[in-house]
């Protein structure tokens, strides 16, 4: 399996009008043009992202609506920036504040509204394709490769057709569970594979288990050229390409060697494919996305409990006596901004691991419910292991946590189940910051975390006792967190060691006289007895309620969360 060398190929502009053009699902309107709809539009910015050149781009201004008059500032700024159209978010039935358009009158800026029932992301993606598509079509490029005219009459399908006239192999467009979109006519030479696929309309599970295991998935997802797969056995040789849109991958093309050798000029063919097939997989997603967000809504109430669960199961597909557990995966603290990009892959591979898998995308993290076939962790544990160790080897991918809840016997309990990983969430978490190298893991599942998950929830039992409380121990923990909590943190390294001086100062780099001195403070400064079991036990639950960071007295001891 290797990666063919690429070319790189020049974005290209276009103009308000095409945007407009593009945009079949209604997603944008145009509310003021002082420039005329044939202005310029180079690229695709957010709001926040200061520092990010804007010059002539369509800023997604992330904030108020339209209808508000506190937008009047992200167009003033967006015109600071040079751009040449904002994006701001719709509120239905609601017309757009007359200030807001002075404004943008004023600045010499288009203004277009993101309808109501759209978000953000799929703005983005519609924008950033029309871009592509519009460079595509003005490329003047020789018809030694597919381009964007080739697609126009039939979509996905006259692409398929026009990518196997030009690689000399036949085609499969799929998306990224795996269904296939559109594909090329099938020669009486084909391979069990691609006719199974074709006639199943999806990638067998099979096949897809046998790509994951052999890293062919985990390139893809990464690679952003043609990889090659030499002929194997009964299997031809195949090209495979991501469909991209900026880092989000949309979807793939395969092209296989149909009963005669591919074309020389087939990687590059495919490349240009990719560019051209993009726009097509966005429409394709955007035509999609209100089943997506109905599967979302349906997903979500499954996790959290909310609604009819049994309803929800049934719109996903799911068999409500079928046996399952929830996967959380977070990114590790202070992780590089490619954290983000780290969680999009582990999303598509989780997908791939069996049809039946679900997965959910929220800010930092993913939740996945992954049906089993039986009540054992089997499942649980490989997929855990494959997604920690898929992170840690992505290329400039960064550190995530990997939980596991147990597995319930119905999907209408995975509530239960999700609620657990949340709690192993906060078991790793704990352990990072009691700086324990010996239980610093990346990955764990509900059983593997044992009693630490009882601890948790008997520490959110007593939480509320303990804020109404008074006394020594309380006094001790409050006056000496607002002073930095060095005491506190003493006596959590003492106590968790159970007792042992030399380890515990070990832990905190000092002297163990150093730690005794402050042992000594406890009982001088606060008449808090260490010796006594009662008050052991007291000050065990106070510094295992705080992070013995300064800001916790103030905001309830700082829980674990």
């Amino acid at each position: 399996m290797t990666a063919v060398p690429s070319h790189d190929v020049p974005a290209r502009g276009c103009t308000l009008r095409d945007l407009l053009a593009f945009d079949d699902s209604g997603t944008l309107r145009l509310l003021l043009a002082p420039a005329g709809q044939d202005a310029a539009v180079r690229g695709v910015v957010f709001g926040d992202e200061e520092g990010t050149p804007a010059e002539a781009c369509a800023v997604l201004a992330v904030g108020p609506p339209v209808s508000s008059g506190e937008a009047v500032a992200a167009v003033r700024d967006a015109a600071a920036r040079g751009a040449g159209a904002v994006v701001l978010r719709e509120t239905e039935g609601v017309p757009p504040a007359p200030e807001v358009l002075a404004a943008a009158e004023e600045s010499g800026l288009a203004v277009l509204s993101r309808a109501a029932w759209a978000d953000w992301t799929d703005t983005a993606a519609l924008l950033r394709s029309a871009l592509s598509y519009a460079g595509t079509d003005r490329a003047g490029e020789s018809k030694e490769e597919p381009t964007g005219s080739d697609a126009t009459a039939g979509g996905l399908s006259a692409l398929a057709s026009a990518i196997a006239e030009y690689t000399g192999g036949a085609i499969t467009i799929e998306d990224t569970r795996f269904r296939v979109l559109a594909h090329s006519a099938t020669r009486p030479e084909a391979d069990g594979v691609r006719r199974s696929t074709i006639l199943g309309g999806r990638v067998p599970e099979w096949r897809v288990a046998e790509l994951r295991r052999s890293g062919i998935l985990h390139t893809l997802w990464t690679s952003r050229d043609v990889i090659h797969r030499p002929a194997h056995g009964d299997s031809p040789e195949r090209l495979i390409i991501a469909v991209r849109n900026g880092p989000e991958v949309l979807g793939s093309i395969w092209v296989a060697a149909d009963g005669r050798p591919l074309s020389p000029q087939a990687p590059d063919a495919l490349r240009r494919a990719a560019e051209v097939a993009a726009p097509h997989l966005v429409g394709h997603r955007l035509r999609e996305s209100a089943a997506v967000r109905r599967r979302d809504h349906a997903l979500r109430g499954l996790l959290y409990g909310e609604g009819d669960r049994r309803t929800h199961a049934w719109s996903l597909g799911l068999s409500a006596d079928a046996p399952c557990a929830v996967l959380v995966v977070e990114r590790a603290e202070g992780t590089r901004p490619s954290a983000g990009r780290t969680l999009d892959v582990l999303a598509l591979q989780a997908a791939s691991y069996r049809s039946t898998v679900l997965v959910l995308r929220e800010r930092d993290r993913l939740l996945v419910l992954l049906p089993v076939s039986d009540a054992q962790d089997r499942d649980v544990v490989r997929l855990t292991r494959e997604l920690d160790a898929l992170a840690v080897s992505l290329p400039g991918g960064s550190p995530v946590r990997v939980a596991a809840g147990r597995v319930v016997a119905s999907v209408l309990g995975a509530a239960a189940s999700c609620e657990e990983a949340v709690l192993v969430q906060r078991v790793l978490r704990e352990r990072a910051n009691r700086g324990r190298p010996e239980e610093a893991v990346r990955r764990l599942t509900a059983a593997e975390a044992g009693p630490s998950l009882d601890v948790l929830r008997v520490l959110d039992a007593v939480q509320p006792l303990w804020e109404a409380g008074s006394g020594p121990v309380h006094d001790l923990v409050r006056t000496d967190l607002a002073a930095g909590g060095e005491l506190v943190r003493s006596l959590a390294a003492y106590l968790d060691t159970s007792g042992d001086v030399a380890r515990a100062a070990h832990r905190l780099v000092l002297h163990p006289n150093t730690l005794r001195y402050r042992l000594r403070r406890a009982r001088e400064r606060f008449g808090v007895d260490i010796d006594d079991p009662d008050t052991r036990l007291l000050l065990t639950l106070a510094v295992r309620l705080t992070d013995g960071s300064p800001g916790a007295e103030s905001s309830g001891l700082g829980t674990i969360q």
